[in-house]
């Protein structure tokens, strides 16, 4: 089991190996996580486009304080379901979800995949629920199976998994030093946890835990997929071209309007003009030889016209490509109550698919995750969706789908 376990694990990591270059790119120009990358951002369109179309998906999907799913009674017989719906908000609401989520989003625009952790918080907490947006680079995945890698203090896998005996060397290095770092690796293979670390060697000789879980606590969701890959292929990643050519033609333009402020100049080496002593200020008086031209300037042969229409339409590409032209607030003018509908007609056109998957990959599992804990406090009776009850989901996106059969 612990040899396929490795394999698994490897196999995970050579299947994510080609997107970590793409997500790089795509955080480089939209979300630059470093100061270098920061210095070489001109163009903040891609940017700004990110942030409206993350605060877009979390209005639609997930609206803070209201009332986006319930859960519909199957029969009769059927656990208190209103009980379960009330219980699951709260939860929520006492919950970090709604600061989390976001994180997530932005995952889920730039990336394409994002990975929202679900954990159960100790008994007396404000919520049983605690969430932790895990980082892409950090998650390997395979179909039914999920690797988390992270490092963290020696002190931390020690709290983390109290039951855990070090091995002789790694407990000697601990006890000279507990903030020595130590590369955990804990991975889900359908409901079996195994966690271990990763020090090189057989899997069985770094166990720190096992365990089994009933659900899933690594929700992950991505925007669309292609046939026979596992990780998703979000907006920025289709538009990084155009991305990446505007915040080119942004630099090239800066470099010119640089020169075109301040000028190159050419003089006649007449004897009399000294270079070395040329201050161009107001009132300055340069001295040149009869017959000279003196100092003049030298045209440039940029032309910001055919610049400023390149990146017209390059920046409409992006927001096109990242929805923010279609995603925007509703015209300054009235509309009727047909406009409207006709307007989210359109809306559930562009976002259908994306809406379909992210329901089945990211709000049922989140659901079903949250019930699964509340149930196992006794905060509610046990129940099952599609069994007991039917989730019925009602966020403005579920709206928006909902008025477009009716046009």
């Amino acid at each position: 089991m612990q040899n396929n376990l490795e394999q698994m694990y490897r196999r995970a990591l050579d299947v994510r190996a080609p997107w970590l270059a793409r997500w790089d790119a795509a955080m480089r120009y939209t979300m630059p996580t470093s100061d270098a990358d920061a210095a070489t951002l001109f163009d903040a369109t891609a940017a700004d486009a990110v942030d409206n179309l993350a605060a877009s998906i979390y209005s639609l999907m997930t609206p803070p304080e209201s009332l986006w799913l319930t859960l519909i009674p199957e029969s009769d017989a059927s656990p208190d379901a209103d009980a379960a719906t009330a219980a699951l908000r709260a939860n929520l609401n006492d919950s970090n979800f709604y600061t989390t989520i976001h994180q997530c989003y932005l995952d889920l625009v730039i990336l394409g995949t994002a990975c929202l952790f679900m954990s159960e918080t100790p008994i007396g907490a404000s919520s049983a629920f605690s969430f932790t947006a895990v980082p892409m680079r950090d998650i390997a995945i395979l179909p039914n199976a999920v690797f988390h890698t992270a490092t963290m203090p020696a002190r931390e896998v020690l709290e983390k998994y109290p039951t855990w005996t070090p091995p002789a060397d790694i407990a000697d290095q601990i006890k000279r030093d507990p903030a020595t770092p130590l590369r955990l690796v804990q991975s889900l293979v359908g409901t079996d946890f195994t966690a271990w670390l990763d020090v090189g060697g057989d899997i069985e000789n770094n166990i720190v835990a096992r365990g089994t879980f009933e659900t899933n606590p690594y929700i992950i969701f991505r925007w669309s997929v292609l046939s026979g890959e596992q990780y998703g292929r979000g907006p920025v990643l289709r538009a990084l071209p155009d991305i990446k050519t505007a915040n080119k033609v942004v630099e090239l333009v800066l470099k010119n309007a640089t020169i075109a402020v301040s000028g190159i100049w050419q003089a006649d080496d007449d004897g009399v003009i000294n270079l070395n002593n040329i201050n161009l200020t107001p009132g300055a008086i340069i001295p040149k030889a009869v017959g000279s031209s003196g100092l003049t300037p030298l045209s440039s042969g940029a032309d910001f016209d055919v610049s400023q229409i390149i990146l017209k339409d390059l920046r409409e590409r992006i927001r096109h490509a990242l929805l923010a032209d279609r995603l925007g607030l509703l015209s300054e003018k009235e509309m009727t109550a047909t406009e409207i509908m006709a307007r989210n007609s359109d809306m559930m056109r562009i976002l259908g698919a994306t809406y379909g998957r992210l329901l089945h990959e990211f709000i049922r599992p989140l659901t079903d995750r949250g019930l699964q804990i509340l149930s196992r406090r006794g905060v509610i009776a046990p129940i099952v969706l599609n069994s007991d009850a039917e989730l019925k989901y009602i966020a403005p996106i579920a709206q928006m789908a909902v008025s477009e059969n009716l046009i």
